[in-house]
């Protein structure tokens, strides 16, 4: 049971913590725990940090923050909570965090929505191609390639927080018809949303737009691959706002340099892709250096989220996105 006012350290980066919390922040902050010396850290090794760590309940991190191993648990006897104001956990939430049953929880729900309305965007212009035509004035010889999204199938890779969103998004325009693939999911859930479940087979064939929603998971690295581009159909687009290396970078450059697809990649792997990669240059690429999700203000909807978190867990209230052992292996 935690204390009226717990003990709290805010770990993360300094860019992250200037640009995450400011004024409002940090008095919200200050009314919900108790601040001590040092108040924030980037680190948590230094012999200060670690008198401080001895004494901390709450941990809020974000981007930045080293891995919570076990040699950071043993410092840390007290921590009963680590929330953290970004979306995944996967870079320093360890083993041993959950095998003392510390609260984990995160904002991703909050990044979700930007990384949705990226994809919506992306999917609406893909229709008539229009992020490969910029810069053009001349007529376009590619009509036959057209079509809006009241007729495409777009096939939507992994219903997660953000495939789900873009699956609500898309079901604005009645007559657009999605596939949603996730072996995890319920089908039931995908079909309530409004769309169809399907095999990856099943869908390449069928998808003008294919959109990336998955986790990196051992099992999806590389999903879409050489055989995988081959099935789509000619004049598809690919957009991958999740990781990279979901997709095999060597397949998608050669299928890119064929112009057999088209590609909106916030995304890349490696990242950023080193500058003689093929996918530099091609007028059916298009490259955005990881901007799909909450940037600069509004990263500051992540503290808010995870200050609500912090405020449920004085009161006694069950965390509204907590993150465990057993859903971490299918989230980012």
């Amino acid at each position: 049971m935690s204390s009226e006012r717990p003990e709290a350290l805010l770990v993360m980066d300094r860019k992250t913590l200037f640009t995450q919390f400011g004024r409002q922040e940090m008095d919200r902050l200050r009314e919900l725990a108790s601040l001590g010396d040092p108040v924030s850290s980037a680190e948590l090794s230094s012999a200060g940090v670690r008198r401080r760590l001895a004494e901390v309940e709450v941990l809020i991190t974000s981007w930045g923050c080293p891995p919570l191993d076990a040699d950071v648990m043993a410092a840390a006897p007290e921590l009963r909570a680590v929330l953290h104001a970004a979306g995944s956990v996967r870079g320093h939430v360890s083993e041993a965090v959950f095998d003392r049953e510390v609260l984990v929880t995160t904002a991703a729900d909050v990044n979700a929505e930007p990384v949705a309305r990226y994809t919506l965007a992306a999917v609406l212009w893909s229709g008539k191609k229009v992020p490969f035509l910029l810069g053009r004035s001349h007529p376009w010889d590619g009509d036959r390639q057209v079509r809006m999204l009241d007729e495409q199938t777009v096939v939507v890779v992994g219903f997660s927080r953000v495939g789900r969103r873009v699956v609500g998004l898309l079901r604005d325009f009645d007559s657009s018809r999605i596939l949603v693939v996730d072996p995890v999911a319920d089908p039931a859930e995908i079909t309530a949303a409004g769309a169809v479940p399907a095999t990856l087979e099943q869908a390449l064939p069928q998808a003008d737009v294919l959109s990336l929603h998955a986790p990196l998971l051992p099992r999806t690295r590389g999903m879409i691959g050489e055989s995988e581009l081959e099935a789509l159909p000619p004049g598809a687009v690919l957009i991958n706002t999740a990781r990279g290396a979901l997709v095999d970078t060597a397949a998608l450059e050669r299928a890119c340099c064929r112009r057999d697809v088209y590609a909106i990649l916030d995304v890349t792997d490696p990242e950023p892709l080193p500058a003689d990669s093929a996918l530099h240059g091609l007028s059916n690429v298009v490259l955005t250096p990881h901007v799909a999700g909450s940037l600069g203000e509004e990263t500051r909807r992540m503290s808010a989220a995870a200050l609500d978190e912090l405020h449920r867990y004085v009161s006694g209230l069950p965390a509204r996105a907590p993150v465990t052992r057993r859903s971490l292996e299918v989230q980012a």
